[in-house]
């Protein structure tokens, strides 16, 4: 297995790429009538459902809470879309798949960047939100939130190239993943600060390597202050590896996927 290798190979079909992503973003709201425009509004209306829970009833204490609560909520859409979706790539296009010369790889990589497209078109609704709440954005942002962005795609990539192949096999996964993702919700700090985590659960926070990811985007985009970079390399480091089991556990897999579909 080599990841230089796999990268190459995808990066070979990226005209392939790019034409199943238009597709992909043009059949996702194919018949409604906002269209494209359900991109901004999803992130939105669960942004003002969550405030009203966490505010209003459970009362969370916190100055523009509904921004922060936008600032973890964003990624996090992208992490689970990507996942939810990614996972029953391959089996949804077993049409493709099963053509001889077509590589199965791309449909995985066409959810996570048909989700991050999502995700990077609502960013500027969040900057208009923080220039209006008069919170600062420290100059370091520009540089550390593609960082970060990288970092989410490299850790996204690597585990739905792995729950999408293993799907191919083992269908389960696709009911397993979407009842683990809520739990991951709730266990990632995107709802709640970090301060609010009791001691002896810290530990959850570390094992989780969104809980970093989302903390580096509150500190610097809610917080103005400069990223912890420490944790931030961590979970670079962790991506990374998470990205190699994927290739090779699809690598490993992807020569089945035809006899069984």
């Amino acid at each position: 297995m080599n990841i230089i290798q796999d990268i190459r190979e995808i990066y070979q079909y990226r005209q392939l790429l790019g034409s199943l992503v238009a597709r992909h973003l043009k059949e996702r709201y194919r018949g409604s009538v906002l269209g494209f425009l359900w991109t901004l509004m999803s992130p939105l209306l669960l942004m003002l459902v969550y405030s009203l829970v966490f505010s209003v009833y459970v009362r969370i204490e916190m100055q523009n809470y509904a921004i922060f609560l936008f600032c973890g909520l964003l990624p996090w859409l992208w992490f689970a879309q990507s996942l939810t979706e990614g996972t029953n790539s391959i089996v949804m296009g077993g049409s493709l798949v099963t053509k001889s010369m077509f590589p199965a790889r791309v449909l995985p990589t066409v959810c996570v960047i048909a989700a991050g497209f999502n995700y990077l078109v609502s960013l500027p609704i969040l900057a208009v939100f923080l220039i209006v709440a008069g919170i600062h954005v420290h100059p370091i942002t520009w540089v550390v939130v593609p960082i970060v962005i990288l970092i989410q795609f490299i850790l996204t990539e690597g585990l739905v190239l792995m729950a999408s192949a293993l799907n191919v096999f083992y269908r389960d996964i696709q009911h397993l993943l979407n009842n683990l993702i809520t739990l991951w919700f709730f266990v990632t700090p995107i709802l709640y600060p970090v301060k609010m985590v009791p001691e002896k659960y810290q530990w959850i926070l570390v094992a989780n390597p969104m809980s970093s990811l989302i903390g580096v985007y509150q500190d610097v985009l809610f917080n103005g202050q400069m990223p912890d970079w420490l944790a931030l390399g961590k979970v670079g480091i962790i991506a990374v590896a998470i990205l190699a089991a994927g290739f090779w556990v699809f690598d490993r897999h992807k020569d089945r996927f035809a006899e069984i579909l």
